[in-house]
């Protein structure tokens, strides 16, 4: 498989003193499941961001299929087309996303901003809305939709453009466990039609569920080791240490006993 997507050296700091992301390079190869994993705080939704082209590097470069995304490439409305087209991302907070008056207006709107032609459009989202058991909410506004469904909503509205990569940050924030389901089964789908998928997440039971590559980042903001879920998140010891889990010590009488726990919804002992 070819990479899809390579940074190299990439490092970005908020207002130029506060550190997000610190030399950090990767590759993500044409239909991984690519997992950035890491504790609060440590750069993966920046790292997200910059690989999508919403925010800019302070240094390094990124590539897309061997092309340089950067703030002056994408002025070029030929190559920013191409890129927009083939690469969506889907929000955490799903209400940053969603500013149509319906749901069917939501999925509409990339594809006609692509100049995608109204017919073709409309049995994309039709299509998508099927997909998703969204039907009986076309045409409903997104301020009357449950979290669950805002997600759908969000996701809906990024495969309408049917891109080749979709980058997911944090994608079961917030989820019921029913929704959680549903959206590893969508993951799973998506990635057996052949999408790159992407994911900022602390949920270690959806990486594990997902069978993800693994970047895992330093609460230094840089890559601590990237290897296979199974490795990873087999390793207690490089979780303790990057904080996703934590050593808790409680008593059976005069003994003291301690265990490691997971923040999430895995736990180990």
């Amino acid at each position: 498989m070819e990479n899809i997507i390579r940074l190299e050296n990439i490092s970005f700091s908020y207002y130029d003193r506060i550190p997000a992301v610190s030399d950090i390079s990767l590759e993500v190869k044409e239909g991984e499941r690519f997992a950035v994993i890491g504790a609060n705080g440590t750069g993966k939704s920046t790292l997200l961001q910059i690989m999508s082209g919403l925010v800019h590097q302070s240094e390094g470069k990124v590539f897309f299929r061997g092309k340089e995304v950067s703030e002056q490439t994408l002025k070029n409305r030929s190559f920013l087309k191409f890129f927009r087209e083939r690469v969506g991302y889907v929000f955490q907070d799903s209400d940053i996303q969603l500013f149509c008056p319906t749901v069917l207006d939501e999925l509409l709107y990339g594809p006609l901003q692509l100049e995608i032609n109204e017919r073709e459009a409309l049995d994309r989202a039709n299509e998508v809305l099927k997909m998703l058991e969204m039907e009986n909410l076309r045409d409903r506004p997104s301020y009357m939709l449950s979290g669950g469904e805002k997600k759908r909503v969000a996701i809906g509205s990024v495969l309408t453009m049917n891109p080749e990569v979709v980058l997911f940050d944090e994608p079961t924030n917030g989820l019921d466990p029913r929704t959680q389901v549903f959206l590893v089964e969508l993951m799973l789908s998506l990635s057996e039609a052949g999408k790159t998928l992407i994911l900022a997440t602390h949920d270690l039971s959806l990486v594990a569920e997902l069978e993800t590559k693994v970047a895992l980042l330093s609460e230094e903001h840089s890559v601590e080791k990237i290897g296979s879920a199974d490795e990873i998140l087999k390793d207690d010891d490089l979780l303790l240490k990057a904080n996703l889990i934590h050593e808790h010590i409680h008593f059976h009488g005069k003994k003291a006993h301690k265990h490691r726990h997971s923040h999430y919804s895995t736990h180990k002992h």
